[in-house]
């Protein structure tokens, strides 16, 4: 099954029309907080009940209680009431199976997912089978007592496949913010499109009622058709009267393109994380999914630039061959993953914000000096993650949003006291810094696939807004009560929107609802340009007194990394004892050095800097997000208002 374009399509355009769901379930904890049938946030959260639904309005309503009372999802014991369990009753009371794979046009994978075989290529249990078990035995007992026959293993055949179904093609649906509400599960329109770790495309999802957002940056169309060789089964309409019904409730969901589209050329999406290494991609899609994805990204030998800088350890140890070496090296991925996921989960259970920061530095600054596990003789070995590790990107991410805490917390506490406002300043500056750095890696990776697109829209416009936040900071005035180093404030915000023509630019492309590839290769090659321009006259001011920070000699331009990419390996110098045998490193600067601006600015220049910086940063991140999600999109909607926001400020000062 595939789905291949039926015309050439430019990059940021819809691929489909607002697809409606075949079936869909809230999680169990948004079913008190979001409407059943929409998925809108209610107007104020209802008891939590086990079974009941709640709903926004009235058609909500009299959309989705047919079906809820007539697809025995009432008799599921509250044990056993899941998103997954109730989709698939959902979906088997509207579609029966045409054939022992299929219901409703999907693939169901049952043989597969049932097989309680566990892949070589995963080192973890596998409860997938297990789980299938236990729920389809819930369904079929639902299923018996609705329709009041015997549960036998016909019912419990078709509950089986009707889950398998739901497991193979159902998408987690989240809101505006990124947070997951439930699932849902579309048509072959939707469900035949095959993944990719480099996808051509990408899907956005619509929460609210049509009227108010079924506009579109273009005419709705369908650009894409299933493999001729598919024939009439590739007929992706759904014939079932009760669909009818639903048509225009439940999680809504648009396919868009994020490369520029050849005709005939299969498109893809990514069912995982692609900011991922390769092996962490596979398991991920085996354990769900069960199978091997075969990708030209995946099949690269050697690996890709990305892949490999997104894995790299930096392994110091004395006398190993390189055998071993890597074998040390896998075991302490291993054990780093467990050391920040650990520091991340006590952060979110806890809530210390400044310890996280103390101990996701430690581990950036420091690596990884303990013991390995089962390994012995080797107390020598020293490992250190890459600055463009995938589990450096997820330190990055939470020290931007711990220290942006650290600083409110402080605040909180009594804003009047002086130096608690100027450590939360300083907090302030290296949360942005950490959004900086986060949103410049992850674009050095994008310049060598273009597929992470979605997570570097969202990272620069997270730049943006910290850096805006730290211009509008009340921490200035504080450094000046103190006697310190402050721009004024007043004169730097002053300076002529035309300095800005970039961003107008920009905004003039979002403003359009479609840039073609050849111009955003332009505006975005003029937008690194200017912000690595930029960024050397402010990152001194930025990073303060941290340690990490100050390794780090350019956020945005990696050369310093001395990178050579054509051979697909990465080689940096870093200070350590001569003993060691490196082979891959990077430098770290003595804690008590201090980072000195190629370009010394006046402190009217710094905040005038940190202001244009944030500007271009949100700007191009919302053109980012245009091309995802659509110019009318929520995020980019929120972008172009700050923008305008920023703007009158300068206009008015």
């Amino acid at each position: 099954m595939e789905m291949k374009s039926s015309e050439e399509i430019e990059i940021g355009r819809d691929i489909t029309p607002t697809l409606t769901p075949l079936s869909f379930s809230l999680h169990n904890s948004n079913l008190n907080t979001h409407c059943s049938a929409c998925f809108s946030p209610l107007s104020s959260p209802f008891p939590s009940i086990p079974t009941p639904l709640f709903y926004c309005s009235p058609p909500c309503s009299a959309a989705l209680s047919p079906l809820h009372n007539s697809s025995a999802e009432i008799h599921l014991p509250p044990s056993a009431h899941s998103s997954d369990l109730r989709a698939a009753l959902r979906l088997l009371c509207s579609h029966r199976p045409s054939s022992s794979l299929r219901l409703a046009g999907l693939l169901s994978n049952h043989p597969i997912l049932t097989s309680p075989q566990t892949p070589s290529l995963s080192h973890h249990d596998d409860h997938v089978s297990e789980r299938i078990k236990l729920g389809a035995a819930a369904m079929a007992q639902s299923i018996s007592v609705q329709r009041a026959v015997p549960n036998d293993d016909a019912v419990l055949e078709e509950a089986t496949m009707a889950l398998c179904a739901v497991l193979t093609n159902a998408v987690e649906v989240h809101d505006n913010e990124g947070r997951a509400l439930g699932i849902a599960v579309f048509d072959p329109t939707f469900s035949w499109i095959n993944h990719s770790c480099s996808p051509n495309a990408c899907y956005r999802f619509v929460l609210s009622s049509p009227p108010s957002s079924s506009h579109s940056d273009e005419p709705e169309l369908l650009r894409i058709a299933p493999h001729p060789q598919m024939g009439s089964g590739g007929n992706c309409v759904s014939s079932n009267e009760f669909d009818k019904e639903v048509l225009g409730y439940g999680p809504r969901l648009v396919v868009r393109s994020i490369k520029k589209i050849k005709k005939g050329e299969e498109v893809t999406v990514a069912y995982t994380d692609i900011l991922q290494p390769k092996e962490t991609r596979q398991w991920e899609l085996w354990s769900k999914y069960r199978f091997v994805c075969c990708c030209k990204r995946c099949r690269a030998l050697p690996f890709s630039y990305v892949d490999h800088a997104l894995q790299e350890i930096s392994a110091f140890c004395y006398d190993s061959t390189d055998s071993y070496s890597k074998f040390l090296k896998d075991m302490a991925d291993r054990k780093l993953s467990e050391c920040i996921d650990d520091v991340i989960s006590e952060y979110l259970s806890v809530g210390d914000p400044e310890s996280c920061c103390d101990k996701l530095q430690k581990i950036l600054m420091q690596g990884l000096n303990e013991q390995l596990e089962y390994v012995k003789g080797k107390s020598d070995s020293k490992f250190m993650l890459h600055p463009l590790n995938h589990h450096s990107l997820k330190a990055y991410t939470t020290l931007a949003s711990a220290y942006k805490v650290c600083a409110s917390d402080l605040l909180s506490v009594d804003s009047a006291i002086d130096t608690n406002q100027l450590k939360a300043f300083d907090m302030s500056r290296t949360s942005a810094a950490y959004s900086l750095l986060l949103a410049g890696a992850t674009h050095h990776l994008f310049n060598y696939e273009s597929s992470l697109i979605v997570s570097v829209a969202n990272f620069w416009i997270g730049a943006g807004e910290s850096l805006l936040f730290l211009s509008r900071s009340s921490g200035w005035g504080t450094c000046d009560n103190l006697g310190l180093i402050v721009p004024n404030h007043t004169s730097a915000i002053k300076f002529k929107w035309s300095k800005c023509s970039l961003v107008d630019r920009i905004r003039t492309c979002i403003a359009n609802g479609q840039i073609n590839s050849a111009d955003f290769e332009n505006v975005s090659n003029e937008f690194i340009y200017y912000v690595s321009d930029i960024t050397q006259k402010v990152w001194g001011f930025l990073i303060s007194d941290c340690s990490f920070l100050r390794s780090c000699k350019d956020p945005i331009n990696f050369s310093w990394l001395t990178s050579t990419k054509s051979s697909n390996r990465m080689d940096f110098e870093v200070c350590v004892d001569k003993s060691y045998k490196t082979e891959l490193s990077y430098t770290h600067e003595p804690e008590n050095s201090i980072y000195i601006c190629e370009e010394p600015t006046s402190t009217d220049d710094v905040l005038a800097c940190l202001l244009q910086l944030g500007l271009h940063c949100l700007a191009y991140g919302g053109l980012l997000g245009s091309i995802c999600y659509g110019s009318q999109s929520h995020v980019v909607c929120h972008v172009q208002n700050v923008l305008d926001r920023e703007k009158n400020t300068v206009l008015y000062s």
